[in-house]
């Protein structure tokens, strides 16, 4: 029976170093799957995303709101010796320790996974970075933009003969972060097992490397550069966007008899009986002759008669929706894809919700991303068991 109560990291203590976007995105889901997520923060201007804006909620940016919720924010100076000792106790406290600074920087601060895990040898130490611990790209700072321009996704992006393209999203920092996620609970079951913490080395041009999924396997296959199609997809077909008699359709017809019924519902039974287009090597060879055909039916309707026609026979159809429709939609709305919460503010703030559904222990949004240090002094006494003398000499030093 689901105890509503309990959820699948509780008891779990993150310190999350991290910022922007990899980082934070991996421990906010931490957070979603009921781990204590501690984000420290510079005082005075905390995570860079905080500036990140228009558009604004009460002072805070939507970059920063989209990546951290269900997290306490305290504020440590890392640049005083007295910061970093901050850091070193709460490591104490810590099953996983999460940073994107640049490689050796920690290090430098006496904040490294060698200097920690002498006094936490439980302590799960993951660092994110551009280009990984090792290689000749190490030094370099990573930016979601340029790790999609080097890792190969904007050749790939884009129409046919046109220019590279980014994906719309901070595809690489999002990947990256899920990465970093998965390791981490590989890591947490480890030690679990064993009672050993270890060091988890994550970068984003790996993380963009390996999500080149099947596009790498056919070049390492064929030896041949993939090139930019479009909305099209380069080993089937036909599998991309269509234009009707109003809005676009995006059909994915992904094996024979799904092209025969497709053949079927067009009005055009003699195509799937065509030599050409009969098996889908044949529909890749003579590509351009078939969507030309294809195309001169699809103008005939709109897009939402074809996308009900096409479902109901079986054949994988849907609309292009934008960003406010497919947040109005009733599916998303019966998966709980859009909560609402109460901010720091008092006013109602709308995000997102967790994508995974647990039937035994259900991933929450339980508390909106933090004003900046808003947890300074709860942390720093319930924690650390500090006083309020002590708390008053860190302010006045200006640590915290």
């Amino acid at each position: 029976m689901s105890n509503s109560n309990q959820a699948c990291l509780d008891g779990i203590r993150i310190l999350d170093l991290s910022r922007v976007l990899a980082g934070p995105f991996c421990t906010q889901l931490l957070g979603d799957l009921g781990a204590e997520v501690i984000k420290i923060e510079q005082p005075g201007n905390g995570d860079d995303t905080r500036q990140w804006g228009p558009p604004w909620f009460h002072g805070e940016s939507a970059y920063y709101l989209s990546c951290n919720r269900n997290k306490k924010s305290v504020t440590a100076n890392l640049q005083t010796e007295a910061g970093r000792g901050l850091i070193r106790q709460m490591a104490l406290h810590c099953d996983v320790l999460v940073e994107n600074f640049k490689v050796g920087t920690m290090e430098k601060w006496g904040l490294g996974y060698a200097a920690l895990c002498e006094l936490n040898p439980r302590l799960i130490y993951c660092a994110i970075t551009g280009y990984g611990q090792t290689g000749p790209l190490a030094s370099r700072p990573g930016y979601d933009f340029i790790i999609q321009a080097q890792g190969g996704i904007m050749s790939l992006t884009g129409e046919a003969g046109g220019e590279p393209s980014k994906v719309g999203v901070a595809i690489a920092d999002i990947v990256t972060g899920l990465y970093a996620l998965n390791a981490i609970l590989a890591a947490l079951f480890h030690c679990e097992r064993t009672g050993e913490g270890q060091f988890i080395d994550v970068a984003l041009l790996d993380a963009q490397v390996s999500w080149l999924a099947n596009v790498a396997m056919n070049y390492l296959i064929s030896g041949e550069p993939p090139k930019r199609y479009g909305n099209a997809h380069p080993n089937v077909v036909p599998y991309q966007t269509f234009a009707t008699a109003e809005g676009h359709l995006a059909l994915g017809v992904g094996n024979d008899a799904q092209f025969q019924r497709l053949c079927e519902q067009l009005g055009l039974p003699e195509l799937a009986l065509d030599s050409r287009f009969r098996t889908n090597a044949g529909r890749v060879q003579n590509r351009d002759v078939l969507i030309a055909q294809l195309q001169k039916i699809f103008l005939q309707r709109t897009a939402a008669e074809w996308v009900e026609q096409l479902t109901a026979a079986g054949i994988p159809a849907g609309p292009i929706t934008n960003v406010a429709q497919i947040l109005a939609d009733p599916q998303i709305a019966a998966r709980e894809m859009v909560v609402e919460i109460m901010h720091a503010s008092g006013a109602p703030l709308k995000l997102l919700g967790p994508a995974p559904k647990f039937s035994a222990t259900p991933a929450r949004v339980q508390s909106p991303p933090p004003l900046l240090g808003q947890h300074t002094e709860e942390v720093l006494r319930k924690l650390l068991q500090m006083n309020n003398d002590q708390i008053h000499e860190l302010r006045q030093q200006e640590v915290i």
